[in-house]
Parts: C-alpha cells; structure tokens; sequence
C-alpha cells in the first residue's frame, strides 16, 4: 500500500502542510511513522478521506509535456476489475473522475486505492447544459 508524506498529502487535498497536521494532530486523519521515522498516511486512508472531504483540485505532480490541457490530479479512491476490463475512480480535489480502461493496464500502472494518478481528458465533444427557463 502507498505510504503519502503530509507535504505529498497536502498537495494532493488542497491545503496546507499545517492543515494536514492538525487533522493528524486532531485525530481526523490517521498517520503513523514511516521507515525514516516521518509522519506518512497510509494511501487508501487518504483516498477516502479525499473522497469524503473534497475541497480544491491538487497540484498535477507528474512532469510530462502533454497537448492535452485536462489534467486531473488526485487519489485513486476505488478500482473495480474482471478479466478483461476495469473501473478506476479518482478524488480529483471535488471532483470525482471515472475511468474505464483494460485489466491490464490498471497492472501495468500498479492502479489501487490510495494511488496517485492524474486523469488525462482529450475529448472531441463536451456537452455544456443550462437551468431550465434560461434564454
């Protein structure tokens, strides 16, 4: 299971290394110490506390030249599979992102809860809707 450091949580939730403390400090996210004796939290616990206290959207912590401009960054919170197909969900700050992707890949990507993983979106249509009764 990942190991996240509070710099790398803070990151990723939206907020401040202080802040990650003092939910650590407050009993609302639990952490231990790691290897090195620093504060880590395990990955699939703070993919859930992402997902049940989402806020901003984190800073994109891959370094790769990319045309796509939809970069999505955050925690896998659930990865279903079969044989052949699998479901990924990450907590991307509020949102939520869904991606449907082979079995394989998910392997190949070491993809679980508590993952880090950005959602790269290049899409041809995006539909755009408005409240009814406005002209």
């Amino acid at each position: 299971m990942p190991e996240i450091r509070i710099r790398e949580a803070a990151e990723l939730l939206g907020v401040s290394d202080d802040t990650v403390r003092r939910w650590i400090d407050d009993g609302a996210l639990p952490a231990h110490l790691d290897v090195s004796g620093r504060k880590a939290i395990d990955g699939a616990t703070l993919a859930a506390f992402a997902a049940a206290n989402a806020s901003r959207a984190p800073k994109d912590p891959l370094t790769v030249s990319s045309s796509a401009r939809n970069r999505f960054a955050g925690l896998v919170t659930k990865v279903v599979t079969d044989t052949v197909m699998a479901q990924v969900e990450l907590q991307c700050g509020p949102f939520t992102v869904v991606s449907l992707m082979s079995t394989d890949a998910v392997r190949e990507l070491q993809l679980e809860p508590g993952s880090i993983a950005v959602a790269v979106v290049k899409a041809t249509t995006v539909i755009v809707e408005t409240p009814r009764g406005q002209s």
